[in-house]
């Protein structure tokens, strides 16, 4: 894990412009858009997702503390 870190950090411009250069060639200019779309919806659902749980977690504590006045 640390060294994938270490790695990332050396990377400059030209290393950047490489490696996109290499994904325009495998995928070709038609599937980056949809690579792309793919990639936001997935982020969006995970984000709803989390933030579905984290309501459901506040939720939670609330109802408890109220139980908790009411005693």
């Amino acid at each position: 894990m640390v060294s994938t870190l270490l790695f990332l950090q050396n990377l400059g411009a030209t290393e950047f412009l490489l490696i996109f250069m290499v994904v325009l060639l495998l995928f070709g200019g038609n599937k980056i858009p949809e690579l792309m779309r793919g990639l936001g919806r997935g982020i969006r659902e995970f984000n709803n997702a989390k933030n579905s749980v984290e309501d459901e977690i506040r939720t939670g504590m609330r109802d408890a503390e109220k139980k908790s006045i009411e005693k």
